[in-house]
């Protein structure tokens, strides 16, 4: 059995398609790029993941598990923006995201001093300990964004959800980024999902890469239809076609 599972899924805004028949199978530990032209819904897949929305139709199923009704914490997630707490020193960051895996969200007494010492673990490794005390508005980008993958981390999710993590990134920090992590994919096996717009970058650090497009095309109607998965790369295998999906587009014209 597949770990992540993608059923027949399908979602809507106000009778607006943005997708139709998604289906997917991604095994445990896996990491899939998801590449596709702005607005064929990317990060709506994502939040589809995530349980942050719920599909018009079909569902998705992690270990076999019903389909989640809301995030969970098994789901970490990061965004392009820095999403990590202004007001908290980076070690506070990091004890915030293990909070998130307790009934009230709060550490006290020895709790605490675990979970400090779980945070300053948690810092070593993805080498920000020797800011352990700043606030994020004094770290670079990398830094800042660093610490949000960390955040997300320190939940022990399951699936790593990633939005465009390093778009706002100079090239130099970005290319850091992708070292940091495929090193830190390579410690804790984790199963990733990245959007990213940067086709290289997609086959850089993904073992798949999945293509969104809408195989219907409408030009007096452009959002009549809904995208689909319609390549399946292998990019382990020099990008060779895992699955080619891709059907006859269909483009519709006047009379």
């Amino acid at each position: 059995m597949s770990f992540v599972t993608v059923r027949d899924l399908f979602q809507s805004y106000g009778g607006r398609p943005i997708l139709e028949r998604i289906n997917l199978e991604v095994e445990e530990g896996e990491f899939v790029s998801i590449v596709g032209a702005s607005g064929c819904g990317k990060s709506t897949f994502l939040r589809l993941l995530l349980a942050e929305e719920q599909p018009s139709r079909g569902d998705i199923r992690i270990a076999g598990a019903e389909p989640a009704r809301e995030p969970g914490r098994e789901r970490g997630v990061v965004f392009q923006r820095y999403s990590v707490f202004p007001h908290m020193t980076v070690r506070e960051n990091i004890v915030a995201g293990d909070s998130f895996t307790r009934p009230l969200g709060r550490f006290f007494g020895a709790a605490r001093r675990a979970a400090l010492r779980r945070a300053d673990e948690t810092l070593a490794r993805i080498g920000l300990a020797h800011v352990a005390d700043a606030y994020p508005a004094t770290l670079s980008g990398g830094m800042q964004q660093r610490l949000a993958i960390g955040q997300a981390l320190t939940a022990r999710p399951r699936i790593l959800l990633l939005d465009e993590p390093f778009g706002a990134l100079d090239p130099g920090t970005r290319l850091s980024m992708h070292d940091f992590l495929t090193e830190l994919r390579a410690q804790t096996g984790m199963t990733v999902f990245m959007v990213t717009h940067d086709l290289e970058e997609g086959f850089k650090l993904g073992d798949r890469v999945i293509v969104f497009d809408k195989p219907r095309w409408d030009p007096t109607d452009p959002e009549a239809y809904g995208a689909t998965i319609t390549y399946d790369f292998d990019a382990r295998n020099g990008g060779i076609p895992f699955q080619t999906i891709k059907e006859e587009t269909h483009v519709l014209r006047p009379a």
